[in-house]
This record gives structure tokens, C-alpha cells and sequence, in this order.
């Protein structure tokens, strides 16, 4: 239920993501979906942003102690998957719920899941070769850049914006990684 919700917000976004979609995505009785999730939606759509930060980390991880180069283009290749495996159709779930809701307990988690994945990365980026504060300053560039040119690249159906979006990225490490 939880990997059908993942699905279905970056498919569709928070809205269209209802019980009933979920059920029919997954095949879940609707009594183990309110088994499960008491608390209603907003617990299974936290629980579901919460394992796709995890899981962004997870993948981060199998990469540490690389260059901050090798980082970022894994970083951006993560997307680069999200948005080819899926033929441009999904987006970042986390970004769905931060764009899509007003609930403060989801944005909550959503900006929790951001502040993970920035910390995570200024930790890999500075390990891999770069000062603490371009670490810092990098990763966020890198998570901004990288979830505004999937969403862009999933309304066009291209590569196009999300390539240029990357080079400028990996042009940005590279300088930072080998000071003048």
C-alpha cells in the first residue's frame, strides 16, 4: 500500500491519490488499508514520503566515499531513472505532497525528507573532496535543481531541460571541487 501511494503521488499528486486509487493500484482489501492506516490518508501518504526519502538515501549511500563529482552524477542519475523508467510519467512523490498539500503534518515530513536528503549530501559532498560550506550550499542547489527539472522534464516528456539542468550542475561541482 505504501509502495502503490509512493506510485500514485508522483503519478497524480496528493489529490488524486485517495484510498480507492490506491486499492485499485495495489489490490489491497479496504479493511487492511484502514487497518493499517487508522489515522487516515494523511498517515499513509507521510509513511509514504518518509520511505521514499529513505530510499533516495539508501541508494546515496552505496556511493560514499566518492569524489563529490561521482556523488552528484549519482544524485542526478537517481532522477534521471525516476523519469525514464516510468516513460516521464512520475514525478518526485515528496515534491507532490509539498506542492499538493496543505496539511502542516505533511509538509512537515515533506521539508523533514528534504532536510535529510541536504544533510546527507553536504555529509557525502564534503567527504568527497569539497569545503563544508560549498557542501552545503551545493546540496541544495543539486536537490532544488534536480526536482525542478524532473517536474519540468515529466510536463514536456523530454530530457531536454533536465540534461541542460544536470551539465550546469555537474559544471558548478566540478569548479567547486578544483578551485582556480
Amino acid at each position: 500500500m505504501i509502495e502503490g501511494a509512493i506510485q500514485l503521488l508522483g503519478q497524480r499528486g496528493v489529490h488524486a491519490t485517495s484510498f480507492t486509487e490506491i486499492m485499485k493500484a495495489t489490490g489491497a482489501p479496504r479493511g487492511s488499508i484502514y487497518h493499517h492506516f487508522p489515522e487516515g490518508k494523511d498517515q499513509l501518504v507521510k509513511e509514504a514520503i518518509d520511505l521514499a526519502g529513505k530510499r533516495a538515501v539508501s541508494y546515496l549511500n552505496t556511493f560514499e566515499g566518492q569524489p563529490a563529482e561521482i556523488v552528484a552524477e549519482k544524485f542526478i542519475s537517481l532522477w534521471r531513472m525516476l523519469l525514464s523508467h516510468s516513460n516521464f510519467e512520475m514525478g518526485c512523490s515528496v515534491l507532490a505532497v509539498t506542492v499538493g498539500s496543505d496539511s502542516s503534518d505533511l509538509l512537515d515530513e515533506a521539508a523533514t525528507v528534504f532536510k535529510q536528503w541536504g544533510d546527507h549530501l553536504t555529509a557525502m559532498l564534503s567527504a568527497g573532496g569539497l569545503d563544508q560550506g560549498k557542501a552545503k550550499g551545493l546540496a541544495s542547489v543539486l536537490i532544488a535543481s534536480c526536482e525542478g527539472a524532473v517536474a519540468i522534464s515529466k510536463a514536456q516528456k523530454s530530457f531536454d531541460t533536465f540534461d541542460t539542468v544536470a551539465e550546469q550542475l555537474l559544471i558548478m561541482i566540478r569548479s567547486a571541487s578544483n578551485p582556480q
